[in-house]
């Protein structure tokens, strides 16, 4: 591929290229030696040369050296040279084709929190309990190099490269192969709306990278309208698929890859990806605030589903700020339009939303639909990191958490639920000067409008919150708890459950509201019925559930706070 990032290997020695459409010289400093680089028409700068891996590089344009913004692995930080490798060999990875889409369990996790350690290799050592639960693929945040150590990874500024903090990327390698070997997919959380905020030495490099005519929350908005932008995430997603043999990928806040070209590059990039390995099966997860059909009529598998969560959250804690206003007014109400059509808010006007948000969604399949009650965003994005069971009663925490396992959307689990886990996940960054200081100050100002929250919040930069973010993997009566719901109803999910999602719907759903909080679903497949009975809080529900439940939790039809799930065979 003649427009091509970084660095490849030839017949002819080793070719690095660089998009630099305005520059004037462009050069190669390969171990301290310059070489010059010829420019091509499409504004591609390129030069073959001997080169062995371990080799250090930077890219002199214009008289500023820079590391490779496709740099694959680093010497050091983020402003530090670039060092040359080779691909894996493949000779030893052992056959693995993936798993069905339909039999996705997720589970989220941060590496840096997940152990106390906060390696690939300490989180490898915790993959077979995992999958002993039930779950079947591993969700992981951004991995793409930021600067500094600590940080959730979407701050990042040279995605292909392996945050070091985590491991080499021969653990990363042996983490994946781990995991293979357990049954366990693993799907990448990547970044392509824009870059953190320190080390992005692409706006030096192609300022045409960017269009100053638009803005996101993170600064100028990327220009998917030129085809080098295009290429540049394409080939990075294609380089965690193919040299890491990743299962998939999390795209995040895809709402804010738009303008000229958006549409088509995510349509390329659905097909380009699935083609790395057309003998393995790779699924595409978006995060859409739009709530729109299109990406998933178009090769993405599933999008993740806040509707459900922001539902299941207002009816648990009783809060209505912020972005829950508009599902404050009646959750109940809500959650019965989530289980029957998956999305809640589809275009239609709603109390505390000034414009309609989402489109009819209700026709795509339920594995479309990435559901939670928990994630990083909506726990971390509190002030003090606070999870679900440290604002509601836990006996409707623990009904709400069945119901996501057991209902037939892909539920997605965040690291230390499937335990019971109140260790709190907070915000938390590793920069210096005036940018830490901005970052304290811009983490303060988010919370003015959401009083619930509370006013004081840790500081950010601190290493003690970042401590405070890690699991707590106690052994506790509470914990073992938590693990035998879990591998319960996720025992029942793969009895009963996944065989109905692979059979296909032959029906709408049936969603009726049982008085105040209490409700009755059945879904209709080809294989045959799931039928679910859920209370939230009433005290005397007026329905009774199913007398042949083959899952349930609480004490059906007396606690308050209960649910009871079967299926019927057709």
């Amino acid at each position: 591929m003649t427009r091509h990032w970084g660095g490849r290997w030839s017949g002819d020695g080793w070719t690095a290229r660089i998009w630099a459409p305005d520059a004037g010289q462009v050069g190669l400093v390969l171990d301290g030696q310059h070489h010059p680089m010829a420019r091509r028409a499409d504004g591609f700068w390129s030069v073959t040369i001997p080169a062995r891996a371990g080799n250090e590089y930077l890219f002199r344009i214009d008289g500023q050296d820079i590391p490779d913004p496709a740099s694959r692995l680093q010497a050091g930080d983020v402003h530090a040279p670039s060092v040359v490798t080779r691909p894996a060999d493949p000779a030893g990875q052992k056959p693995w084709q993936g798993r069905d889409w339909a039999e996705a369990v997720i589970y989220e996790l941060h590496l840096g929190t997940f152990t106390p350690e906060g390696t690939l290799a300490a989180a490898a050592e915790r993959l077979a309990d995992l999958a002993g639960l039930g779950i079947t693929a591993i969700e992981i945040m951004p991995i793409g190099q930021w600067s500094g150590d600590r940080g959730w990874g979407y701050d990042g500024v040279l995605p292909y490269a392996l945050h070091p903090a985590y491991g080499s990327p021969e653990d990363l390698h042996r983490f994946v192969d781990h995991a293979h070997s357990l049954g366990l997919m693993v799907i990448l959380d990547l970044v392509m709306n824009h870059f953190g905020p320190e080390g992005a030495y692409l706006h030096h490099a192609a300022p045409r990278f960017f269009d100053e005519s638009r803005h996101t929350p993170w600064g100028a908005a990327i220009d998917f309208s030129q085809p080098a932008v295009r290429e540049y995430w394409i080939q990075c997603a294609e380089h965690w698929i193919g040299e890491y043999r990743m299962d998939g990928l999390r795209l995040d806040a895809v709402h804010q890859i738009t303008g000229p070209g958006a549409d088509d590059f995510m349509r390329e990039f659905a097909q380009r990806v699935r083609a790395v390995d057309p003998a393995r099966r790779i699924h595409l997860i978006v995060e859409d605030e739009r709530n729109e059909a299109f990406l998933r009529e178009n090769g993405y598998d599933a999008s993740w589903n806040d509707d459900f969560h922001h539902a299941v959250h207002c009816r648990l804690t009783g809060e209505s700020d912020s972005y829950y206003a508009s599902f404050s007014h009646d959750p109940v109400g809500d959650l019965c339009l989530a289980l029957q059509r998956g999305h809640i808010e589809e275009g239609q006007p709603r109390p505390g939303r000034d414009t309609p948000r989402g489109e009819p969604c209700g026709h795509l399949p339920p594995t479309g639909f990435v559901n939670s009650v928990q994630t990083h965003d909506q726990v971390g994005n509190r002030a003090k990191g606070e999870r679900l069971l440290s604002l509601a009663d836990p006996r409707g925490v623990r009904a709400a958490y069945a119901l996501l396992l057991v209902a037939p959307y892909i539920p997605m689990i965040f690291m230390g639920e499937e335990r019971g886990a109140t260790t709190p996940f907070l915000f938390f960054a590793d920069y210096a000067g005036d940018l830490a200081e901005a970052v304290r100050k811009g983490r303060a100002a988010e919370f003015a409008g959401i009083a619930s929250l509370g006013d004081e919040v840790p500081d950010p930069l601190s290493p003690d919150t970042f401590q405070q973010s890690k699991l707590d993997w106690s052994d506790t009566d509470a914990a073992r708890g938590w693990l035998d719901l879990t591998r319960r109803a996720l025992a029942f999910r793969a009895d009963h459950v996944v065989p109905l999602l692979k059979s296909g719907r032959s029906a709408p759903a049936e969603v009726a509201r049982i008085g105040a909080d209490s409700l009755a679903a059945t879904w209709h497949f080809n294989g045959g019925a799931l039928r679910l009975w859920l209370s939230l809080g009433q005290v005397e529900p007026d329905l009774k559930p199913p007398q042949d439940e083959a899952f349930s939790v609480g004490r059906v039809g007396l606690d308050p706070f209960a649910l009871s799930v079967t299926t019927r065979p057709k």
